[in-house]
């Protein structure tokens, strides 16, 4: 199924239904009096969090999305049927965003949440609402009123608790395939990862995290160089990023800090807040260096960053230093909780 995490549809809420205007008729009861019943509230629109969903493709061709009116009143006192709910199933994860008010509506992160994004319209009186001592045969009504109507932009945003970031073919892949369950694809060219990929790191059976990646970022990502920084906004919810650098990329002309510094860089255009949560370096790709160069490499990139947080070296082929990695970060999160 195709990845997709935004998209822009317009929605209509019910109409309210008009209230009616009528008298009573009976035989053998003269001057029965006005009974003409309200009409029915519109529908509302309703995001629901379906946890069983993970993208927003099927708003690619359902654009619309309208609830149904109330009826009218009639008479007899009886009430117009009201607009059914529209509920629209969406991701755990999804904002809501008004278009033309740029006003953030609310957001879906528990499953099963629901969230009113377009409220139907208030029903209309009827002409026994209007009956008093001094007006005993009204023939006033009112009519229903109409839905919100408004364009509104979806956005989803992955539930994650760590982050991985770093430059294509930093080993971002390989690292989620073997610390969890997820199996993106993997292969030796730049951007292999088109769109995000989550993983669950399970350390024991009552004991896990999600894990998400982000396609790779390259120099002049925030002005749309590469895939861009689209996929940024997928870690604004992590509590902890995990910056992979391909340690090995100098015995092949590349320049580990240079690597390091691009992306640091690259963040803190797209997001300055982002760029300031705790980021931990991970020295990768660790198993193509000779022991005696991996300590000594693995040192002069942390010196020439000046780097003073946490620094593990792995290799996510091998899996060598992974689930040390992985239980430090769980007992990081446990912390943070």
């Amino acid at each position: 199924m195709k990845f997709v995490d935004e998209a822009i549809v317009r929605v209509e809420a019910g109409r309210g239904g008009d209230g009616c205007l009528s008298f009573r008729r009976e035989k053998y009861i003269p001057k029965g009096g006005p009974d003409g019943g309200d009409g029915g509230a519109g529908g509302d629109v309703v995001l629901v969090a379906d946890p069983n969903l993970n993208t927003l493709v099927d708003f690619r061709f359902q654009r619309r999305l309208r609830a149904a009116p109330g009826a009218r009143g009639r008479g007899g006192n009886c009430i117009g049927r009201s607009g059914a709910t529209l509920r629209v199933r969406v991701p755990v994860g999804t904002l809501a965003l008004d278009v033309e008010r740029e006003l953030l509506i609310g957001e879906l992160t528990v499953a099963d949440q629901e969230l009113v994004i377009a409220h139907g319209g208030r029903h209309g009186l009827g002409n026994a609402r209007f009956k008093s001592s001094t007006n005993r045969a009204p023939r006033k009504t009112t009519p229903g009123k109409p839905g919100d109507v408004r364009t509104v932009r979806l956005e989803l945003r992955l539930l994650a608790d760590v982050g991985l970031v770093g430059l294509p073919n930093a080993g971002k892949s390989t690292f989620i395939r073997t610390v969890s369950a997820a199996r993106p694809k993997v292969a030796d060219y730049p951007f292999t990862t088109l769109h995000p990929q989550l993983g669950v790191v399970r350390l024991a059976s009552d004991s896990a995290f999600v894990l998400a990646d982000v396609p790779g970022l390259i120099e002049g990502a925030a002005d749309g160089a590469g895939l861009g920084t689209r996929f940024l906004r997928h870690l604004s919810r992590t509590r902890l990023l995990l910056h992979l650098v391909d340690v090995s990329g100098a015995e092949y002309g590349g320049d580990p800090v240079a690597e390091a510094r691009t992306v640091a860089r690259e963040l803190e255009r797209y997001d300055p807040h982002l760029a300031t949560r705790e980021r931990w370096l991970v020295l990768n790709k660790t198993d193509i260096l000779s022991a005696e160069q991996r300590e000594s490499r693995c040192r002069e990139v942390i010196e020439a960053l000046a780097w003073s947080g946490p620094a593990y070296f792995v290799s996510a082929l091998s899996g060598e230093g992974c689930r040390e990695l992985v239980a430090r970060v769980k007992a990081r999160l446990d912390e943070m909780a």
